[in-house]
């Protein structure tokens, strides 16, 4: 069967977060690997879930009132005005709805510029449409962007760029001169935005996540993509969205429907009860984003105390 593997398949290495999770778990270890909250899923929405699969809510289905509150909640947080008939996309996690985006834009050959260090997938979906790849370095120790290296990466050949903020790995917030670089870069070479925006809630320092679609000239030439999973504590739930262009929500729609055909219907269920959350349990999320990061800094010293007694 070796023979028959396609050249993309040929060419795939095994994913190294799910090579560490998995040696983690076998040595019984901290996993350091993987992105996922060590928190339990709040009771009402595991409740919710439990609700909707003992009323059998359990065959193919595309809850409406997901994208009716996602449209109240942009509109509330970020001033956007989204059609939630036209603009939204459910799919299955943000991992899908990211892949889903990068389909439904990237042709052969096209350029899509990503921020290094940056998540293993987007670079695994660009390579799987034919895209290239195009790291553009941040600068350590804050992870800042240079401005003047950013333009130099845009070329003629340029599709998209994608944005995650809150970053993984890192936890930065892009700024807001951060943001209005990166759009004017976007307005003046004529690409598109693809973001990650999983960690929205869950930040550092007090900073704030903005979107860069609230950006003059950027609504139309972004696509938000976002998920449950992190602010939930509902990774293995895999309910996530875009929300873009009607044109290119209707392009993510069908390329979902083609691939997986519809989310997990009790947990889009669930869903509804998740996003319609007080905004106090939104706060809350601040508080664990300090504890991960106290937790995350404890275990490297710890780790290098190790290193040096060994």
């Amino acid at each position: 069967m070796e023979g028959k593997l396609s050249s993309v398949a040929k060419n795939f290495t095994p994913s190294s977060i799910q090579e560490l999770s998995q040696l983690a778990q076998k040595c019984n270890a901290i996993n350091l690997a993987e992105g996922f909250p060590d928190f339990p899923a709040p009771p009402c929405i595991k409740e919710a879930a439990v609700s909707a699969i003992n009323n059998d809510f359990n065959q193919y289905r595309r809850v409406q009132g997901i994208c009716d509150q996602l449209a109240l909640t942009m509109k509330k947080t970020h001033g956007l005005n989204v059609n939630p008939l036209t603009d939204i996309a459910i799919c299955c996690g943000q991992s899908e709805a990211f892949a889903a985006a990068i389909f439904s834009i990237i042709n052969q050959g096209d350029e899509v510029l990503l921020f290094d260090p940056c998540y293993e997938t987007y670079e695994g979906c660009i390579t799987l449409a034919g895209g290239i790849p195009v790291y553009v370095a941040l600068e350590p120790p804050q992870w800042t962007l240079d401005p003047e290296k950013l333009m130099r990466s845009f070329t003629s050949r340029t599709k998209a760029i994608v944005l995650n903020s809150p970053h993984n790995p890192t936890g930065k917030v892009f700024s807001r001169d951060e943001l209005e670089i990166i759009a004017e870069g976007c307005r003046r070479w004529d690409c598109v935005a693809i973001t990650d925006e999983v960690y929205e809630y869950i930040t550092y320092d007090n900073q704030k996540h903005e979107t860069i679609a609230k950006l003059p000239g950027m609504q139309e030439r972004t696509i938000i993509t976002s998920s449950l999973s992190k602010t939930f504590s509902v990774t293995g739930w895999r309910i996530g969205w875009a929300i873009a262009p009607a044109s290119a929500a209707s392009a993510i729609q069908n390329i979902h429907i083609r691939i997986t055909d519809s989310a997990p219907a009790p947990f889009q269920e669930a869903a509804l009860t998740a996003l319609r959350s007080p905004i106090e349990y939104f706060e809350t999320l601040r508080g664990v984003g300090i504890r991960v990061k106290k937790r995350f800094l404890y275990e490297v010293a710890r780790f290098n105390r190790f290193s040096d007694s060994v």
